[in-house]
């Protein structure tokens, strides 16, 4: 506790100040949180190296940071499933809960979402952060703070693997090795998964990868998506059942469905190009389900 709220404000592409606010007082149905770990995602970066993803430009002075755990230090009107001194991890998106997507119960596809870190809306790298008490989730004393921030990007993999169907003797092509990817793989492997095959570039990430848990890795060394998925094919003893793509790569999107079996299903979690090839001709005759998986859900 502080009676400063030094907080690390993106003015515009570049420019990255650490300044003094004032500490936000929680209102209604809200919890103020004593930051405690503060993970650095990859779009926290982009934000302040280029000054936007996508259509999320920022146009407007803000706070980064998404990915971060804290300690409840004081409690908003109404507020009765925390207490001070608990220990939380923050699910940074906050939807309007009234409209169809959150009454069906996939908030995240909620219109109105306001999200850390997510142009217009400021982030929580900050001293102290004001958040909704029902998107707090108290953490295990065994569980570190760091280990809460880190339940975020868990999540991620955790809904890619539920948005492909990924069940007890799956076997699983996971494209990419980064954090998202690993999240996914040990996701898929919590569900049951019986084989679990990872490709990406690079060799020391595939070799952590398979410290981790990955059954098989498949360095991608050939330009050609078919000859990768027969190399996976191979690695796995046959189709996937279920295939991620976590890296954004167009290679890696042809990869996914070039490796699915006929019926399966190809969850596409990586944000590269906006617009990419796919071989539709191989989804449609094989019915290969392409979904996207955007952020999580109740994970």
């Amino acid at each position: 506790m502080t009676d400063t709220n030094l907080s690390a404000i993106l003015y515009k592409t570049g420019d990255l100040r650490l300044e003094d606010r004032p500490i936000p007082e929680p209102g209604r149905g809200e919890v103020q949180i004593s930051m405690q770990k503060m993970g650095i995602c990859g779009s926290d970066v982009k934000y302040w190296q280029k000054g936007a993803i996508g259509h999320f430009i920022v146009v407007a002075p803000m706070l980064l940071g998404h990915e971060c755990a804290g300690i409840v230090s004081k409690l908003g009107e109404g507020v009765n499933n925390l207490k001070v001194g608990d220990r939380v991890a923050i699910e940074p998106g906050v939807p309007c809960r009234q409209c169809e997507w959150c009454k069906g119960g996939r908030y995240n596809l909620c219109p109105d979402v306001f999200f850390l870190a997510t142009p217009p809306d400021s982030g929580a790298l900050a001293r102290y952060h004001v958040h909704a008490a029902d998107f707090c989730f108290k953490l295990p004393d065994n569980v570190s703070f760091e280990e809460g921030a880190l339940i975020e990007p868990l999540s991620v993999g955790l809904h890619a693997c539920q948005r492909a169907g990924v069940n007890l003797g799956s076997k699983v092509l996971v494209c990419g090795a980064g954090p998202i990817g690993l999240s996914a793989m040990l996701s898929a492997k919590a569900m049951g998964a019986a084989s679990i095959c990872m490709t990406d570039i690079d060799d020391r990430r595939l070799e952590f990868a398979r410290s981790l848990g990955a059954t098989q890795t498949v360095k991608v060394e050939s330009t050609d998506p078919e000859e990768v998925a027969r190399q996976v094919k191979s690695a796995l003893g046959g189709w996937a059942d279920q295939a991620i793509e976590c890296s954004g790569a167009q290679f890696s999107v042809e990869l996914g469905i070039q490796s699915t079996k006929p019926g399966g299903a190809f969850a596409v979690v990586g944000h590269g190009p906006d617009n990419v090839t796919i071989p539709i001709t191989t989804a449609i005759a094989r019915e290969v389900e392409i979904r996207g998986s955007f952020r999580y859900v109740n994970t």
